[in-house]
């Protein structure tokens, strides 16, 4: 017979350890921690096998399930929760079905979580967005490219040098002709995701593959267009074919969270989607994709009266907005004695002011300064930075407000001025 002494001795060590609170005692011992995780675990593995399961096999698991259960809630020391947790496990060993390969089924449920985290991140919070045109230069680039072909001085880095311009996002690409032969084929990039795999060019009946060919920036702008490629065009066998160098575009992530609580603001770079949004040729055709995502500046807002000066300064409701104007600090930092330029920092250019420095049909909804755009009080109108190479609202007008998806937050790709925060 138990002493007194000691029955009293174990019920105030019992008392005092449930009245700890759980969560203090989650948190301070290890072996809690593992007997509430070893529980779920094959609570989680009953529930899925209870279909298949007799009714003594559940209900052996279920008992050993609420004895460790009362252990934990109870407060009982480390001994008493291995002793239980050793029960379970050796309930469930032999009750419950085991699972074929089961470091399989471990591995693509922890790969299906990751993948429902990353879209619930890209839907809700940020969405990763390349750039491939250069309509926003020179506070965002697109993908650049210069032929070397006809460039016997410059040279393709090695080394070091190599690897500093991988991380600033220049690539070379370095093809010779290995038969004699007419080009007969230019194919387009495989692609996996994201990535281009490998390309492959046909000379002379010989195939030359390109292994990680860059982005190109486009269908109009593939590596026939940049290299200079003629189709048929015959070449000797070790003649340079291509030697380009390739500068990446901007790759940023998109904010789509801020703009849940508050509406867009006035200069803010935005991305939209292009669907709905008309944008017709002389013969009324549409010029503007109905499946891509664009970024531009927001410049005008619901109901807002919109002019282009001939100064190159937008008027809105006839206030002229210039360099003091939150987020056109740049914009309108040109030098007014100097024409406009592509790839630098020019104001926003109407058509009369185009047409003086040989560029047609800019903006045919703003031929001179007196004509005045009316937005509706849903619509928003942007404009692309780089003013002389940007299609833009200055052709197609105002858009639909709920087209924006969200608005520019962070440069991850290349390492350049541009990284991080500095490009707005």
């Amino acid at each position: 017979m138990q002493p007194v002494s000691e029955t009293v001795s174990n019920r105030s060590a019992k008392a005092t350890g449930s009245q700890i609170p759980f969560v203090l005692r989650w948190f301070a011992s290890k072996t809690v921690r593992e007997a509430v995780a070893m529980r779920r675990h094959v609570k989680r593995l009953l529930r899925a096998q209870s279909d298949v399961l007799t009714e003594p096999a559940i209900r052996a698991v279920q008992e050993a399930c609420e004895k460790l259960r009362r252990a934990i809630r109870e407060g009982q020391g480390r001994a008493a929760l291995r002793a239980e947790m050793a029960n379970l496990e050796a309930a469930a060993s032999k009750n419950l079905k085991p699972y074929p390969h089961p470091a399989w089924r471990e591995n693509i449920e922890v790969l299906l979580v990751a993948i429902a985290v990353a879209m619930g991140v890209r839907t809700f919070f940020l969405q990763p967005f390349k750039i491939p045109t250069g309509s926003m230069q020179p506070t965002l680039y697109g993908v650049t490219s210069e032929n070397l072909l006809n460039r016997p001085e410059a040279r393709v880095p090695v080394g070091l040098a190599r690897v500093r311009d991988w991380f600033r996002g220049i690539s070379y690409l370095d093809i010779r002709a290995k038969a004699d032969g007419p080009l007969e084929m230019v194919g387009t990039p495989l692609r996996f995701l994201i990535f281009n795999i490998k390309q492959t060019l046909v000379i002379g009946g010989v195939r030359h593959t390109i292994w990680f060919p860059p982005d190109y920036g486009g269908e109009r702008q593939n590596l026939l267009v940049r290299a200079g490629l003629e189709l048929g065009r015959f070449y000797r066998r070790g003649e340079q074919v291509v030697r380009l160098k390739g500068q990446s575009g901007d790759h940023l992530f998109v904010d789509r969270f801020t703009y849940n609580f508050r509406k867009p603001s006035r200069g803010e770079i935005v991305v939209f989607q292009t669907a709905g949004i008309y944008a017709p040729d002389p013969f009324g055709r549409n010029l503007m994709p109905q499946d891509q995502f664009y970024i531009k500046r927001l410049v005008a807002l619901g109901g807002e009266r919109v002019q282009i000066g001939n100064d190159r300064h937008l008027i809105i409701n006839g206030r002229r907005l210039d360099a003091s104007t939150p987020h056109f600090e740049n914009v309108y930092s040109f030098d007014p004695r100097e024409p406009p330029a592509e790839n630098r920092y020019s104001g926003h250019v109407n058509e009369f002011v185009g047409r003086q420095v040989g560029r047609y049909g800019l903006a045919p909804l703003f031929p001179d300064e007196s004509a005045v755009y009316e937005l509706k009080p849903d619509q928003y109108m942007v404009m692309g930075d780089n003013t002389l190479n940007s299609f833009d609202s200055r052709n197609w007008g105002g858009f639909p407000a709920n087209n924006v998806i969200g608005k520019s937050f962070f440069v991850y790709w290349p390492i350049t001025e541009r990284f991080g925060w500095g490009h707005r």
